[in-house]
């Protein structure tokens, strides 16, 4: 008997090892604009000390800005950043052992698409930035997109001169049946949901004018949304009262004092929803922020020089363990060792990189 425990307690310890143990490596692909250097959709793996590495070339296609995973991440979907007849394209890639193999291709129903997001049944939104809409389409469990299924069209203006009609730069679904459309151009976010399986707009939210909103996170555990403003660079929180959802704050993503141009980007919240993270192009930095418990506060720790030029965008590993930026003036890809105690990032590495603008972690 005491053998036969011995042996089981072995076991365990070897199992629990197993899953305890670090990741060796963290693959991502990588999407770029294609008016240089770049020829398309390249691969990269990042290891276990923060050792960036690879960069093959696994897709020839035109500005593949905005990269997602479909059906069960089998799938790889790119909009194409393009106006060809008043539309952009999106593109649906098979990922398979030697790397991508092209299975479809579909319009946005609008100019230069550069965000896209597909819930579990298939069903794809595009934000078009200049047709300043939404389009709707279909990807089959084989990985063939649909033609345009439908296109939600905003309209208005705002204050700036970047703001003089719609643009809508990015689409999040927040489960299989709605989603928040963030509109640069008219300084607001627009709620949908699929009903019937056409878009319907529901709602909407007035953020701060000449804001500029680009993108938004979501908190993990709590209904909470930080929204980085391009323009004005500012993280607001927006969050849910008596059911709808309303500005809370709104929080400088800059040093105190700073006078430069500089326009932020990209934003993440780490998994345990601790801290969260802005980019600013200009000021060439990653803002960090520690969150409250309620989710509501936010306090500014510093900011991390991204040691490149543009930071557009960047992810963090799903384990939090790393962080990556997508420097695209400066051609180049930087490793963070993210703190998961202090929130704060420890430079590991760079790799040269072709206007880099989206990275998408396996």
């Amino acid at each position: 008997m005491i053998k036969l425990f011995s042996i089981v307690l072995t076991m365990s310890v070897l199992v629990g090892c197993q899953l305890n143990a670090p990741k060796e490596n963290y693959a991502f692909y990588l999407g770029t604009y294609t008016d240089g250097d770049s020829k398309g959709i390249y691969k990269y793996e990042l290891d276990n000390d923060g050792h960036l590495s690879g960069g093959e070339l696994l897709a020839s296609t035109t500005n593949p800005s905005f990269l997602a995973f479909a059906n069960e991440q089998t799938v790889l979907l790119a909009v194409n950043e393009t106006d060809v007849d008043g539309s952009g394209g999106i593109e649906s890639y098979q990922i398979n052992d030697s790397g991508l193999t092209k299975l479809s291709s579909s319009k946005t129903g609008g100019a230069h698409p550069c965000h896209l997001d597909v819930n579990k049944s298939g069903k794809v939104l595009v934000a078009n930035y200049t047709g300043g809409n939404i389009g709707q389409l279909q990807v089959s469990m084989k990985g063939e997109l649909s033609p345009l299924v439908g296109v939600a069209q905003h309209t208005g203006q705002s204050i700036t001169p970047r703001q003089e009609a719609p643009h809508a730069h990015s689409i999040w679904f927040t489960d299989e049946k709605k989603a928040i459309a963030v509109d640069l151009g008219i300084d607001q976010l627009i709620f949908y949901e699929l009903l019937n399986g056409s878009l319907k707009r529901m709602d909407s939210l007035k953020m701060e004018a000449g804001a500029g909103p680009r993108h938004l996170t979501m908190h993990p555990k709590k209904e909470i949304l930080y929204v980085i403003n391009e323009l004005n660079s500012t993280v607001s929180v927006v969050s849910k009262k008596d059911g709808k959802w309303r500005l809370h704050s709104s929080l400088s993503t800059l040093p105190e004092g700073y006078a430069q141009d500089s326009y932020c980007a990209d934003i993440h919240i780490s998994p345990d929803g601790r801290f969260l993270y802005a980019s600013n192009r200009g000021h060439n930095s990653l803002a960090i922020y520690q969150v409250s418990n309620s989710g509501l506060e936010l306090s500014l720790l510093g900011h991390e020089a991204v040691r490149g030029e543009w930071p557009r965008n960047f992810a963090l590993t799903k384990d939090g363990a790393f962080l990556v930026v997508a420097n695209q003036h400066s051609n180049n890809l930087v490793a963070f060792k993210r703190d998961e105690n202090t929130g704060l990032l420890l430079f590991k590495s760079q790799i040269k990189a072709f206007s880099p603008v989206c990275v998408l972690f396996e």
